[in-house]
């Protein structure tokens, strides 16, 4: 799973998803990829579990890049503690996304099977995706 290795400060708040991706709305290294169409927060499994989707799908051929890390850490207090007496541990680690931020790209196969293994994939993301070209992806 991915995290930082190292960080300063391990406790961040919340912040607000407004607005859509400024930067990484296009598909720069692969010909096909995954765009956001929602704002979200995912989780470092949910991106492990999509890349896992995807490269077993392609059975090695090709090459999958991911273009989002989870370097927000989420705290969470235990199961039934008072409220107070500060913040909790960190329990996991996010990426924000927000609306046409593209995810996961890919290159080296074709059109068809980048297409199922990217929609096997969009089924363990938390929010809606398209797929999308190297010339198209916009927004």
């Amino acid at each position: 799973m991915l995290l930082p290795k190292r960080t300063k400060y391990r406790k961040v708040q919340r912040g607000r998803m407004t607005g859509k991706a400024l930067r990484g709305n296009k598909v720069a290294y692969g010909d096909f990829g995954i765009q956001a169409l929602e704002p979200a927060w995912i989780t470092s499994n949910q991106i492990e579990a999509a890349r896992i989707a995807m490269t077993r799908y392609i059975k090695r051929g090709g090459q999958v890049w991911i273009k989002i890390f989870p370097d927000k850490p989420v705290s969470k207090k235990p199961a039934e503690v008072r409220m107070g007496s500060g913040k909790g541990a960190v329990e996991y680690w996010v990426a924000v996304v927000k609306p046409g931020r593209v995810l996961f790209e890919i290159n080296g196969v074709p059109e068809e099977t980048a297409r199922e293994a990217m929609r096997l994939a969009m089924h363990k993301l938390p929010i809606k995706c398209k797929f999308v070209k190297k010339e198209e992806a916009s927004d």
